[in-house]
């Protein structure tokens, strides 16, 4: 695939703010916070990816409660004490000319849980004795996650009220530390995906029973969040396109009905994924393979006329620039495959071939890497790399 100037490492600006190139680190749980605080390690871990080359590196789900959290480990922002530790890798990310985003959310009835490697399920009485005590998981009703979880408590009226009022609250502390963009966690089964969905929302009042009520609590988040958040700044809304509940569940054509919804009170991207309200995010599809998600993005774009965040299984940078050359997304978010190559978007601009120089590469590494180009060439190891240090070394 040859092209002159990838699409993918273009320029995209929404509103007054402008992505260096369209990719997007995808929200990804990593249960390292302590008491809701970010730490050295964070740093580190978001850090790697503005070195990476990212456009724009966002957080996992930052709690908006204390009860919010799904497991102890969640960040959070509850609080302006949680302020400075973010602003730490914040600025970081700054510092390597990316953007920083943020994705608040709310746990609801799949919080209260251990995180992954201590089994994922709900917090027992064992988990107790070591600090993690069970607290009582709110949803739209008193629907349990699975047989294994205890059911949660129905919010009232006045505590969808308060919830809603958080998100703006946080939304406002997230441009205290210097966020550049907030994206809203409406998707997998969490809080807000369990009100849009009939098999989670079984309420008969103004936050449930048809679809229009059924969303209001989505809608509302969204007014309080661009409320609280500069009009300057992007707003996004993560969507699980369908949820996994087949029929019964959150489907393809409700996702077409709330988007431009949530476009007029000024979401400006829909991050497409699916799945999550009766397992793991992104079960139940028909199809698990490259690009399985990319057809909700493309709905999104071209049937709500809305513009989308393409994720799911999106391997490599042909792969990505095919999905933009496409038309069916305006941005790419790349998830675990940056956890397995957090330089994923450098080697997309080799594999493209914008980048044959290292010239992308921040300087220390790139004075090396050219050199290394040259090694493999004398020692006969790699054709691409004749190319590679041929150009290197014709710099003055």
């Amino acid at each position: 695939m040859s092209i002159a100037t990838p699409l993918l490492f273009s320029p995209y600006t929404i509103r007054e703010t402008t992505f260096p190139n369209r990719l997007v680190l995808a929200p990804m749980m990593q249960y390292m916070a302590k008491d809701g605080f970010a730490s050295d390690w964070h740093l580190a871990h978001f850090g790697k990816f503005a070195l990476g080359g990212f456009g724009a590196v966002m957080t996992e789900v930052v709690a908006v409660s204390e009860n919010g959290r799904i497991t102890y480990g969640d960040m959070g922002l509850w609080s302006d004490a949680h302020i400075p530790g973010m602003k730490r890798f914040i600025d970081f990310i700054h510092s390597q000319h990316a953007l920083a985003a943020i994705q608040l959310g709310h746990s609801g009835r799949k919080g209260s849980t251990q995180r992954p490697w201590e089994g994922g399920g709900p917090l027992t009485a064992a988990d107790a004795l070591r600090g993690d005590s069970p607290w009582m998981a709110k949803a739209p009703s008193a629907v349990a996650f699975d047989k294994d979880y205890p059911p949660p408590e129905a919010l009232t009226i006045a505590e969808i009220e308060t919830l809603v009022e958080q998100f703006g609250q946080a939304a406002a502390r997230a441009d205290q530390a210097g966020y550049d963009i907030v994206e809203i966690h409406g998707a997998h089964g969490y809080l807000i995906s369990s009100f849009l969905s009939p098999i989670t929302n079984q309420r008969q009042d103004a936050y449930g029973g048809d679809l229009a009520r059924r969303m209001k609590f989505a809608l509302d988040i969204a007014t309080s969040v661009r409320k609280n958040w500069p009009a300057h700044k992007p707003l996004f809304f993560r969507i699980s396109a369908v949820d996994g509940g087949g029929d019964a569940g959150w489907k393809i054509e409700d996702s077409l009905t709330i988007a431009p919804l949530l476009a007029e009170r000024g979401v400006d991207i829909i991050d497409c994924s699916s799945g999550g309200i009766q397992g793991a995010a992104t079960v139940a599809n028909s199809f698990r393979g490259l690009n399985y998600q990319v057809p909700y993005a493309d709905q999104i774009k071209n049937i709500a006329k809305i513009s989308s965040m393409a994720v799911g299984i999106i391997l490599t940078g042909k792969q990505a620039e095919e999905i933009l050359q496409s038309g069916k997304a305006d941005l790419i978010a790349i998830g675990r495959q940056a956890l397995y190559d957090p330089y994923w978007p450098l080697h997309a601009r080799q594999e493209l071939n914008d980048n044959p120089n290292f010239d992308h590469w921040e300087e220390t590494s790139a004075w090396w890497m050219r050199r290394r180009a040259s090694s493999f060439v004398q020692l006969g190891l790699d054709a691409a790399g004749k190319a590679i240090a041929n150009k290197a070394n014709s710099k003055p």
